[in-house]
Order: C-alpha cells, then structure tokens, then sequence
C-alpha cells in the first residue's frame, strides 16, 4: 500500500510508471512528472480505466474513498466510469440551461429584427435587472416566485412601466426556452394579475365631426416648412403611426399604383404593411417628390437631408395652430380616423389591417400584409372623399 511520503518522494523515470495501493487504485506517472490517480476495473467482461484527478490535489485519502464509492457502483452493477459521464454531463446541461445562457441564446437569435437601439434596450434590462438574481439559476427548475421576486420590487420603487416590461421580457424567454425543449411550462403565465394594471391614457383626439372640419382646414392654410405642410395634410389621408410617416423614404412609394409599402422593420409590430393611397394623397405626394424626390426621405429635417423630421416637429406645428395636448396628437389621426369609419359602419376587419393593429396569430400576422386590400383600397377613397366634405362644412 501507498503513503504520503512514499508518493512525495517519487522521481520521473526514463518511461511511465504505476505504483498500486490495492484494490484497482494505482498512482500512473507519465514522462511529464505528473501524479495521476487511476482505477482500473472490469465491467460487462471488459477491462476499464477510471481517473480520479491529481496527487496533492487529490489526496491518498480522498483516492481511497474515490474508489469505495466506486466498488459500491459496482456492486450494484452501476459502471462508475459511464456514472461520472452522466454527472459530467448533467453539470454541463445545468450550466448550459442556466436562465442567463437561455437568454443570451434568445437575444441572440429572436431579436434580429429590432432596431439595434432596441436590442440594445433589451439587453441593458437583462444586464440590469435580471442576470443577477436569476441568471445561474437552471431555467427548469425556476418557479414564478423567483420572477416575482425580481420584479415586484422594481414596481414598489415606482417604476411600474419597467416592472411590466421586465415580466414581459421574461415571458418571451419561457416561450423561447418551452419552443427549444429547455422547459416544460412558461412560469410567467402563472404571474397573471400579480402586477398592478396599467393606467391606460387615451392619447387626444378630434372625433367630433363638427370640428373635424377646421382641424383640416388648418391643415391645409399651415404655413411653415413645406415638407412638414404636406406631412401634416397626408396624416388624416393615412393614419399611420407618427413615426412610420415621419421617417417615410421614397423608395417605399409607387405613385402610379397609388400604394405605399412600409417594410417590417419600420413597423411597430415588425410586419410589412400595406397602405392604399387615396387620389388626394397621390397629389400631395406628386408635388412634395419636386422638393424632396432626390433625396431619401420624404420630409427631411430643416437642417440636414440626412434625418427626417422629428415628430416634435410635428406636434409642435399642433401647438402653434392652436391645438392644446388635451385637445389634439399626431398619433390622434389615427383614433380620428378609426373612431368614424367605424361610426360609418365600414368593416371592423377592415380598418383594423389598415391601422396595421397586432395580429395574435403570428402565422396569420406574416401573411396578412395584403389582407383585404382591395376592399381596404376603396376606403381609403371614401375615406378621403369624407374629409373633404368635411371641410367644406
């Protein structure tokens, strides 16, 4: 049998040697000096090897009860060299199935389609917020009240809108980690009614008919910077999002099919969008394209050709007509416009692919850019044809 100061005292040889100490364990020195402990064993007729690390960083002792624990195994015809595979392995996927690791892993393959601005916003939130409480922990094996918490404190201190986003980031990673086969259950389900719900602050508009009317007549006498005139009379003929009109670029328009296409990455839901245009629009467009046409955006900013204008600029023109915050917004065309075609009984349908609203079927949302367009195309006239009897009044 083996002792310390015997080992301590061992010399490289000219080829490798085994110094035994009974029962299968032996100390193996390669030609490197090193002091390795082994085991060999038979299993299943066939003769194995089983390594147990180091000497000194493996002690005599602890090489000894390495093999008890071994003979044990094999006693219950258990193969210690496959056991310590599967623990390899299994400390591996534990590693691997880490919330952190599944949510770079996320970030990484289901974000490519934000702005990079936003992606960037996702990440802080995660670096911030997330990655130290719950990052080492195995995705699997997390329960809601791990999440809640993470969050709940985050609402207490006040920031409520960050509390909500911070659960809603966490959902799409259980989705993401439930799709791949890393968890068996979206935990943030279980969170439904935990946070407070949100205010909901209806943003202003015009809805009244009656004043509809010297809202578009303002529009129209608005003298200022000719593309911010034309961007302010198309918003009604449009009603799109503030910034999918703000920042339009020519090359997303064809004037002689009367469409505009606005690509997914523009928009808020990240689907191509289709948008009719009426003839009143064509021909505030036809005339802007002499101003802007050679350039990339159709309402550059004052001071560089480079960026669009800003939606302040926008509101702020609102402001100097007249128009109170509580009274009128940019993105009020938009209720404007969904509060009377619905008043007039267009199709629910209808107005709802034209507002480019979120689709809950993400397999329908892919394919639904173009859904209803010619029936879309001649509301979009009507539409148009109204506002100008409207100003008329």
């Amino acid at each position: 049998m083996l002792n310390d100061t015997y080992i301590r005292n061992l010399k490289v040889a000219d080829k490798p040697q085994k110094h035994f100490d009974g029962g299968g364990l032996f100390l193996f020195i390669p030609k490197t000096g090193s002091k390795l402990w082994r085991l060999a064993y038979r299993f299943d007729g066939k003769s194995k090897l089983l390594s147990f690390g180091e000497y000194p960083t493996v002690s005599l002792k602890d090489a000894r009860e390495r093999r008890e624990d071994a003979k044990r195994l094999l006693s219950r015809r258990i193969d210690p060299g496959l056991q310590k595979k599967l623990l390899r392995e299994a400390k591996l996927a534990e590693e691997r199935d880490t919330f952190k690791n599944i949510a770079l892993e996320w970030h990484a393959s289901q974000t490519v389609d934000f702005t990079a601005k936003h992606r960037n916003t996702v990440m802080f939130r995660l670096e911030t917020y997330l990655f130290a409480p719950l990052g080492v922990m195995h995705i699997a094996k997390m329960e809601p009240q791990d999440v809640l918490a993470v969050v709940k404190p985050v609402e207490q201190r006040g920031q409520t809108e960050t509390s909500r986003r911070l659960l809603q980031l966490v959902g799409q990673i259980f989705r993401y980690a439930v799709a791949v086969g890393r968890a068996k259950h979206n935990i943030v389900a279980d969170l439904r009614g935990a946070l407070r719900p949100r205010k909901v602050t209806h943003r202003a508009a015009i809805t009244d008919p009656s004043k509809v009317g010297p809202l578009l007549r303002d529009l129209d006498a608005y003298d200022g910077y000719y593309p911010l005139c034309c961007a302010l009379r198309l918003a009604p003929l449009v009603f799109v999002r503030p910034t999918e009109l703000r920042a339009a670029t020519w090359d997303e328009f064809d004037l002689k099919n009367a469409e505009w296409r606005i690509p997914a990455t523009r928009m808020k839901m990240r689907q191509a969008h289709i948008v009719p245009l009426a003839r009143q629009a064509v021909e505030i467009l036809t005339e802007l394209k002499e101003f802007s046409g050679s350039g990339k955006y159709l309402f550059p900013s004052i001071r560089t050709g480079t960026r669009p204008i800003s939606d302040a600029t926008m509101l702020n023109a609102l402001r100097r007509m007249g128009y109170a915050k509580h009274e009128m917004t940019t993105h009020g065309f938009r209720s404007m416009a969904s509060t009377l075609l619905n008043e007039q009984g267009y199709n629910r349908d209808w107005i709802e692919r034209q507002l480019a609203h979120g689709e809950r079927d993400d397999v329908r949302a892919a394919y639904n850019y173009a859904e209803y367009l010619p029936e879309r195309r001649h509301m979009m006239q009507e539409w148009a044809e109204y506002l100008d009897e409207v100003k008329k009044r």
